[in-house]
């Protein structure tokens, strides 16, 4: 049952990123002056990685951060961070107009972290686009999950809390 549920994470994560083909994919990272949409773009000091987001969230007493994740509604349904909410796919307006409107009567200080999982980090076509609308709404508690490879091998597979399926 794992393993179908991870082979058809893999898929949707591969059918996910296919549309990225003008996406840099050099090992390089490019200045986030050049508007790219990678997560290269997100600086070190913005991200988090997921045993430190696991031991926050594992945490008894201690205030949460609320976890939004910006990539693929069939990713999310299949197995998300337990407590994540589904913002939309950061890469599509429709995406971008609901993470807006679910952080809008936030205060800007609020522990925000992000994530998506689609795929590799240097070819995530979400994170980087919804981290920047958060930025420019002037929110400073943002982070960002660092998903090296995809959802199920740095996150499912390490035995962190998910919920799976709706």
């Amino acid at each position: 049952m794992i393993d179908r549920f991870i082979l058809k994470l893999g898929l949707a994560a591969v059918l996910a990123c296919i549309p990225l083909a003008g996406l840099r994919l050099d090992a390089q990272a490019p200045s986030s002056a050049s508007g790219d949409a990678s997560a290269f773009s997100i600086p070190p000091a913005r991200q988090i990685q997921p045993a430190d987001l696991n031991k926050i969230l594992s945490a008894t007493g201690a205030d949460k951060p609320l976890i939004l994740q910006v990539g693929s509604r069939v990713l999310f349904d299949q197995a998300h961070i337990a407590g994540s909410e589904y913002a939309g796919p950061g890469s599509q307006p429709d995406g971008i107009d609901r993470l807006k409107k679910r952080v809008e009567s936030l205060p800007k200080d609020k522990a925000i972290v992000l994530y998506c999982g689609c795929c590799p980090w240097n070819r995530c076509p979400n994170v980087a686009p919804a981290f920047r609308l958060l930025q420019s709404m002037g929110f400073t508690n943002l982070k960002v999950l660092y998903i090296p490879n995809n959802f199920g091998a740095d996150w499912l597979d390490k035995g962190y809390p998910v919920v799976r399926g709706r």
